[in-house]
C-alpha cells in the first residue's frame, strides 16, 4: 500500500477498532484483477468491503463513512485457492525434498511419522500450513487430511483451520496405515453436527477418500458406498491418488455407478485413459492439479495434466499436495504449470507447421483461483472480486524492487510476485496480513511448538 509504516499502522487500528459487521473499506487507486469474466481488469479503480462483502468495484466509486485505504501503486487480486493438501505434515516440511517416488514418500510418511501423531500434531501441522497459506496469499486451502486416527485427531485439524481465520475446507480420510479408531466415516455426521452446522461460514466439510484399493485397502477407496455417506451429510467428495490404469478404469466404474459430477474432485488425474476423461468431462467432474507434485515426485506420467482436462471442458484448480517434499506457495503451483504445459506444447510442434496450444498467464490465474473456489464447491463465495462475493484479496506491491514497472498486471501476478510483494490479506472481509506480517501469530512461540513437535515426531517408535 502507498503509506508509510506508521500510517499503516493507523489504518489497521481503525479497522480493528469496528466491529466486523459495521466496518466499511474503501481501497482507492488500485489496479484491479477481478478474475470475473464480466468485469477483467480495472485500471486505476476503486473497491468496496461491507463487512465479509465485497459490494462494488470499478473506478471513482462515491461512497459515505469508510476506512480509506490508499491502494495506489498496488495491485488488488482475489486471494489464491489451494484445492488439496495435506496440512498435518506441515513441520515435517522439506524432509525429503528429493524423493524418488510415490512409494518413497508413502512408506517414510505415511507408513512412518504418521502413525506417531497426536492429536496436538495434528494441530501444530494444520495451523502452521494454514499461516504459511496466508502469508503467501492462499486464502482458501483444502485440508486434505487423511491422518484421522482418532475424533481427537479430527477435533484438532478443523480447530487448528479455524483458529488462523484461513477459509478452510477439511476433508477427512482415515490413516493408511497404523493402528486407529476405525471411527472414519462415521464419525462425519457427529463432526458435521458439531463443526459445520451452518452453511454461511468460513469452514466446510469434504469426505476424503482414494481412488483404488491398491495402497490402503478398499475401506478407503471411492465407490457408491462412500458416495451415500456424502450425499447423506450433503458434503462433495475429493478423491486423491488417481492415476494410471487402475484409476481409468475405477473412474469408468464410478461412471456408470453415478457417482461422478460437479461436487466429486479427482486430484492428479495424471496417466488416464482418453475414455475416463471422456466420462469426466461429460459428468462435470472437478479435476485438482498438483503441479510441482506430479512432476518433481514423478506421479505416473509425471505430466501435469492440464491439456488433458482443457480438451474435455474441465477447466482445473490447482493444489500445493505435500509440503514433506515441495513447495508451500500458489506462486511455484503457477509458474511450474505455465512453463511445462508451454514447453510441451512448443515442443509437440516442432518440426512441424502446426501451431503450438500454449496456455497463458490468465489461464493459470484462473485455475488458482475462481476454478480452483469451483473445484472446492465455493464457485458463489469466492475465487474473484465480483460484488457480492465474500472478500477474500491480496493487495500485492506492483512498485516493489522485482515488480516495478507495471506493465501486465495479470502478468506481474503470476511471474513476477511473491509473499513478500503481498503486503495485505483479507479473509472474508478480516485483515490476516497486514502491512507485510501475518497478524495475532506470536511467533516465537510457534516455532517453539513446531519444533517441540517435529522432534517427538521424529524420534517416537513407529506403530
Amino acid at each position: 500500500m502507498n503509506i508509510d509504516d506508521t500510517t499503516s499502522a493507523a489504518v489497521l487500528e481503525q479497522l480493528q477498532r469496528r466491529p466486523a459487521d459495521e466496518r466499511r473499506i474503501l481501497f482507492t487507486g488500485a489496479t484491479i484483477v477481478t478474475m470475473d469474466p464480466d468485469l477483467g481488469v480495472i485500471d486505476r479503480g476503486d473497491l468496496l468491503v461491507e463487512g465479509d462483502t465485497i459490494t462494488a468495484v470499478g473506478p471513482d466509486l462515491s461512497v459515505g463513512d469508510v476506512v480509506l485505504v490508499d491502494a495506489t501503486g498496488t495491485i488488488l487480486s482475489p486471494g489464491f485457492v489451494d484445492t488439496h493438501r495435506h496440512a498435518w505434515e506441515a513441520q515435517l516440511r522439506r524432509i525429503m525434498p528429493d524423493v524418488d517416488d510415490l512409494g518413497g514418500y508413502v512408506m517414510s510418511t505415511l507408513a512412518g511419522y504418521a502413525t506417531v501423531y497426536r492429536p496436538e500434531d495434528m494441530y501444530i501441522g494444520t495451523r502452521l500450513a494454514a499461516l504459511t497459506a496466508i502469508d503467501s496469499g492462499i486464502t482458501t486451502m483444502l485440508d486434505f487430511s487423511h491422518n484421522s486416527r482418532t475424533r481427537e485427531h479430527s477435533n484438532a485439524a478443523i480447530e487448528a483451520l479455524r483458529d488462523t481465520g484461513i477459509r478452510g475446507v477439511h476433508a477427512s480420510m482415515g490413516p493408511h496405515f497404523g493402528a486407529w479408531d476405525r471411527q472414519w466415516p462415521g464419525d462425519l455426521a457427529r463432526v458435521r453436527h458439531q463443526y459445520f452446522s451452518s452453511d454461511d461460514q468460513l469452514l466446510t466439510l469434504r469426505l476424503a477418500t482414494l481412488a483404488t484399493d491398491e495402497i490402503a485397502g478398499p475401506a478407503l477407496a471411492y465407490g457408491p458406498e462412500l458416495a451415500r455417506v456424502a450425499a447423506d451429510l450433503g458434503i462433495g467428495v475429493s478423491v486423491d491418488a488417481v492415476f494410471g490404469t487402475s484409476s481409468s478404469e475405477a473412474v469408468m466404474r464410478w461412471a456408470k455407478d453415478g457417482v461422478l459430477g460437479p461436487d466429486v474432485t479427482l486430484i492428479h488425474a495424471t496417466g488416464l485413459t482418453p475414455e475416463a476423461w471422456k466420462v469426466m468431462g461429460e459428468t462435470g467432474t472437478t479435476v485438482a492439479l498438483a503441479p510441482t507434485s506430479d512432476a518433481q515426485i514423478g506421479l505416473e506420467t509425471a505430466i501435469p495434466a492440464v491439456d488433458e482436462a482443457l480438451s474435455v471442458g474441465i477447466r482445473p484448480g490447482l493444489s500445493i499436495d505435500v509440503e514433506v517434499a515441495l513447495a508451500s506457495d500458489m506462486f511455484t503451483q503457477m509458474r511450474a504449470l505455465h512453463a511445462i504445459q508451454r514447453m510441451r506444447a512448443v515442443n509437440a510442434a516442432y518440426g512441424t507447421d502446426r501451431q503450438p496450444r500454449r496456455i497463458t498467464t490468465r489461464d493459470v490465474l484462473d485455475f488458482a483461483t475462481l476454478q480452483g473456489a469451483r473445484t472446492n464447491g465455493l464457485a458463489a463465495v469466492t475465487g474473484s472480486l465480483t460484488p457480492g462475493k465474500k472478500a477474500d484479496l491480496l493487495v500485492i506491491q506492483a512498485e516493489d524492487l522485482n515488480n516495478m514497472p507495471l506493465n501486465d498486471p495479470i502478468g506481474t501476478v503470476v511471474l513476477g510476485s511473491d509473499a513478500r510483494n503481498i503486503s495485505a490479506v483479507l479473509i472474508n472481509g478480516e485483515p490476516r496480513k497486514w502491512n507485510g506480517h501475518v497478524l495475532d501469530v506470536d511467533l516465537s512461540a510457534l516455532r517453539s511448538e513446531v519444533q517441540a513437535s517435529r522432534e517427538y515426531v521424529l524420534n517416537a517408535p513407529t506403530a
